[in-house]
């Protein structure tokens, strides 16, 4: 990451993901990040946490990976201003290092993230072991089980498959009407990984896999009540996201994202996963809740 931000619309998805997780640095604890200016209605969650994480782990010395991150989504962030980061440096301590980020858009508050960094200390180990499910090579493409279905892409639809820098694999097939969820059970799973080459700053495979953590987990959520692919009845937003990392990993190469949704009440629905490389190590817990409002006819 070189520091210099550009919204340019050039290279191939893994670059143009890089390019997006490289914020400008304007002043010592403050950065300003793009935001691709695409027909939706808010930015997306996952890139404004993956930039924050970046502006934090700007002000450290780069020596002690972050392990943990806890975040609030406060205001929908509108696609094509650009975004500013305000880091503050809470602690420096001889073990763990703590960052607090702001980002701020049109002078309002839409995020908020705090992240602590941690100087690699040697100790016990156990963890919970990866479900078996089939590898990502004999599953298809996210995007071939869309055309599989359709026909043929939607001229928006193959516009979004082209930009889109992972390579999602479900693990289960896709339902795409009401009959299709009869017995299903609030979970869901995907492999992922970058579809090209992100360099070797551990930094940007972490601040990928941040963005990518917040693509498919709310998917745990509904699966029990509409199609993951069919009409959507509800408007959806995350609410808040936390992260713990435990291992090193690459985001540009096979991780099996595992989720599960324990409750939803309120209009809210809380979804955890967890993620796994192809060796059965687990990487990265995740928990999030979401806002999940019926749509009016």
């Amino acid at each position: 990451m070189t520091g210099a931000s550009s919204p340019a619309d050039s290279g191939g998805p893994a670059e143009r993901l890089v390019d997006l997780l490289d914020l400008e640095r304007i002043e010592e604890n403050i950065f300003r990040g793009h935001s691709p200016d695409e027909p939706l209605q808010r930015v997306f969650g996952g890139q404004v946490a993956g930039q924050a994480l970046v502006a934090a782990g700007r002000t450290t010395d780069g020596e002690r990976p972050v392990h943990s991150l806890h975040a609030y989504f406060l205001r929908p962030g509108v696609p094509g201003v650009p975004i500013v980061y305000q880091v503050e440096r809470v602690r420096d301590g001889r073990s763990f290092t703590t960052r607090r980020v702001v980002a701020v858009q049109r002078g309002r508050t839409i995020f908020n993230l705090t992240a602590s960094f941690h100087r690699g200390e040697p100790g016990f180990e156990h963890q919970v072991p990866m479900p078996g499910v089939p590898g990502p090579e004999s599953l298809p493409k996210l995007v071939d089980e869309i055309r599989e279905h359709l026909g043929s892409m939607p001229e928006p639809l193959e516009r979004m498959a082209r930009r889109q820098p992972f390579d999602i694999r479900y693990v289960d097939r896709l339902r795409w009407s009401a009959r299709d969820l009869e017995g299903v059970e609030p979970r869901s799973a995907v492999w992922m990984r970058a579809v090209g080459p992100l360099g070797d700053a551990p930094l940007v495979h972490t601040c990928a896999v941040t963005y990518a953590s917040d693509m498919t987990l709310l998917d745990a959520v509904r699966l029990p009540v509409e199609p993951l692919w069919g009409p959507r009845g509800f408007d959806m937003a995350s609410l808040d996201h936390a992260m713990w990392f435990h291992r090193p990993f690459r985001a540009d190469e096979w991780f099996l994202y595992q989720q599960e949704s324990p409750v939803a009440t309120g209009a809210r629905g809380l979804a955890r996963g967890q993620i796994y490389d192809r060796r059965g190590r687990l990487l990265v817990s995740v928990m999030q809740e979401g806002l999940f409002r019926r749509k009016r006819d």
